[in-house]
């Protein structure tokens, strides 16, 4: 070969080498924006906040970190999904998830943290037969709401409801109860249990829902028998901004020098794990703050710093009941009792979530009886994804153009101890079913009621009574399933700042 033809061939090969250098350098600096356009910014966010988030991440083959490799691939991904929402269903591990959910307004599900929703202020216990032929159902009324629609209309706990928009109910359509948790106006009609039989009322109650603003705890009393002197407290959900009223109970149990505590969480499906913890903390004589009360464990992708442990509290915090949000400086001293070694808890298949942390939680600690039924069973909690920047939990800076977010499964919950190991529920120490006396049930505080009957039963050490029973008992069909976040357990956006205070 000449020099010339030589050189040629040189000249080549480096204006090839150059070519290829300059191409890598471009895509290092200025990577292929890909060619497929995204359809719906949403489906984004949904992707990457369970990436981020969802406790079961590496179990979604769709939710691995390479998913998002190659651009073009992933906008066709989520382009095959036209309803946000659907995509969400299909990244959930339903194997093994029951409790996550989408939520299509952040605004309204913050506002029913806080104890504000629209609501009717029936809260059901159970349905029940009433035939032998196990056909025909009622659903008896589990508490009334205080100045709601139904306490307006007389509406009062151990009602039965036999028909709905003057449908009568059926073990096959039961579930329209559930017109309860989704429409703007209903009808039910009642039926009584005179003397023996059952008594119907042909005129139906015609209610519609208004804004409710909650307070949890429902009813408490001190009850002296038999030389004890019992507390007994009815707390329906774990809400944030009603730290204060709990208080102010155990301020007077503390001063009454209770000797016995009866907890009654037959319908308390959960709520906010601070205030769980708070609760714990005015339980637990022997409490301090270097003491755990519960650890919160995430995903493999969460650092150390992002798990959490609740300890027990000296003080609580207080929240404002309008927005929800921490009040500086309000804190306020824990009134913690100092005589108890035991507590009894009242459970249904309705306790859940921060119901069952009490009592995982204060099992290393002292002695907890359960009395009533087995729990849902739920050691998973949650957060409020929003599409924000960062890690997804801000709320002041989410996304302006939607109000979807996500109630997501991101962490497991263990006691001091490590344990964790009640996915199928605690059952109880002391059973007993409240839809079996769903023909005759008592008001929250009479002795004769008679899940509390089994408690003070077994503090005085004196035999159930025949009168106590109910004259007619009753089967229970089915649980009413009710709204998405009946059972739930979640961290406030602010605990990790504030626990790390």
């Amino acid at each position: 070969m000449n020099n010339k033809l030589k050189n040629s061939w040189i000249l080549l090969l480096l204006l090839a080498v150059s070519i290829s250098c300059s191409k890598d350098d471009d895509d290092i600096n200025n990577p292929d924006p890909g060619t497929v356009e995204l359809n719906n910014e949403v489906n984004d966010f949904i992707w990457k906040g369970m990436n981020y988030w969802y406790y079961y991440q590496d179990k979604v083959e769709d939710l691995a970190d390479t998913k998002d490799d190659n651009q073009d691939n992933y906008y066709t991904y989520l382009n095959k999904y036209s309803d946000p929402e659907d995509l969400f269903d299909d990244l959930v591990y339903a194997q093994e998830d029951d409790f996550s959910w989408y939520i299509e307004d952040v605004e309204a599900q913050a506002d029913a943290f806080r104890g504000i929703s629209e609501s009717y202020g029936i809260n059901l216990g159970f349905a029940v037969y009433i035939d032998d032929t196990q056909t025909d159902v009622v659903v008896y009324v589990g508490y009334v709401t205080e100045n709601s629609p139904a306490s307006d209309a007389g509406i009062q706990r151990g009602d039965l409801i036999y028909s709905v928009d003057g449908t009568t109910l059926n073990r096959n359509n039961v579930n329209l109860i559930n017109k309860l948790f989704t429409e703007s106006s209903i009808s039910l009609g009642f039926v009584e249990v005179v003397g023996g039989e059952f008594i119907y009322d042909e005129n139906e109650i015609a209610l519609s829902p208004v804004i409710l603003n909650e307070n949890p705890v429902h009813y408490h009393d001190i009850i002296e028998t038999a030389g004890s002197k019992i507390g007994y407290l009815v707390y329906n959900s774990f809400v944030h901004t009603y730290h204060e009223e709990l208080n102010d109970v155990f301020a007077e149990f503390k001063n009454e020098n209770i000797n016995e505590l009866v907890l009654d969480l037959r319908y308390n499906g959960g709520g906010s794990v601070i205030t769980s913890a708070f609760l714990a903390s005015m339980i637990h004589g022997g409490a301090n703050s270097n003491a755990t009360f519960a650890n919160l464990v995430y995903n493999q992708k969460r650092d150390s710093r992002q798990g959490a442990t609740y300890p027990f509290f000296d003080q609580a915090w207080i929240y404002d009941k309008t927005t929800g949000a921490y009040i500086d400086g309000g804190d306020i001293d824990i009134n913690r009792l100092g005589s108890l070694n035991r507590v009894y808890v009242i459970t249904t298949g309705y306790t859940a979530s921060a119901s069952e942390m009490i009592i995982n939680g204060l099992r290393p600690y002292m002695e907890v009886i359960v009395v009533g039924s087995t729990t849902v069973g739920k050691n998973e909690g949650s957060i409020t994804v929003y599409d924000s920047q960062g890690d997804f939990t801000n709320p002041e800076e989410r996304n302006p153009n939607h109000n979807i977010g996500m109630q997501p499964i991101v962490f497991q919950i263990t006691n001091s101890e490590g344990q964790s190991d009640y996915d199928n529920g605690f059952t109880a120490d002391l059973e007993i079913e409240e839809g079996n006396f769903a023909a005759s049930i008592k008001p929250f505080g009479d002795p004769s009621e008679a899940l509390l009957a089994k408690a003070i039963n077994d503090i005085t050490g004196v035999s159930a009574r025949q009168s106590l029973l109910s004259t007619i008992t009753l089967e229970k069909a089915v649980k009413i399933k009710g709204p998405k976040f009946s059972t739930e357990m979640y961290m406030l956006p602010s605990d990790l700042q504030l626990l790390e205070k």
